[in-house]
């Protein structure tokens, strides 16, 4: 979806986005599923720092020296960071206070300019819920959202975008004790269905387009109650942890 513009703290991004959507002709029906991308989510609630306002602490200032990285964004990094998990070969893995974990727990400086970095919004699912309570009130349908984010991935090459904040949508469907039709019972089985369609909107927004959001339309079955929240695996399940 174009039409948008740039995002500035304190935006409508709901009003914007609605406004974008009428104008293209794709005003939203009932069982939509829009798909937002953290950056105006952080650019409208003002999570944008000056890197000039930054003071590089004594541990940023000589990682950035090892491995030639802005030491006002590692150390962005630092304060965004609940537990570092590892740093090695110039890569910042954390886990932030949402309990994310990613690189550089969530800090960005790609499509800010002016020597600005974005951070994650402080509650995504509560940023999700905000637009969708906008965006429902606006339309009258019944609708859900979800925020999304670029993550890599552990044991394979490039990056896909995650769900971070959601909101109407179903995080996961199970599929526990059905069956398979040889009849085998499925015991684990879960799809991060919100992963999914963060990572299908991504392939229509891509990077460099200027495209922060997309419509997905066709899957009201996917509306139902669910949070981001859902999709951290708990510590004591987590095996490389």
């Amino acid at each position: 979806m174009r039409g948008i513009g740039e995002v500035h703290p304190g935006a409508d991004l709901a009003g914007l986005i609605h406004a974008a959507l009428s104008a293209q002709g794709t005003p939203l029906e009932d069982g939509d599923i829009v798909i937002v991308t953290q950056k105006v989510v952080s650019k409208a609630e003002g999570c944008v720092v000056p890197l000039d306002s930054v003071e590089p602490s004594a541990l940023a200032t000589e990682w950035a020296a090892l491995w030639d990285k802005d030491p006002r964004v590692v150390e962005l990094v630092l304060r965004q960071s609940r537990r570092i998990v590892r740093m090695e070969r110039g890569v910042i893995i954390s886990e932030t206070q949402h309990g994310l974990v990613c690189a550089n727990a969530g800090v960005d400086c790609s499509n800010v300019g002016d020597s600005r970095a974005t951070l994650l919004p402080q509650d995504p699912d509560a940023s999700a819920e905000r637009l969708r309570a906008a965006l429902g009130q606006a339309s009258g349908v019944r609708l859900g959202v979800v925020i999304s984010d670029t993550f890599g991935r552990a044991w394979r090459e490039g990056q896909t975008n995650v769900a971070i904040g959601v909101a109407g949508v179903e995080s996961l469907r199970h599929f526990e004790g059905q069956l398979d039709p040889t009849g085998y019972e499925l015991r684990v089985t879960m799809l991060a269905t919100a992963d999914e369609l963060a990572s299908a909107g991504e392939l229509v927004m891509g990077k460099v387009d200027g495209v922060p959001v997309a419509l997905v339309r066709g899957l009201g079955r996917a509306l139902g109650p669910g949070a981001a929240r859902e999709l951290i695996r708990p510590a004591a399940n987590d095996l490389f942890r």
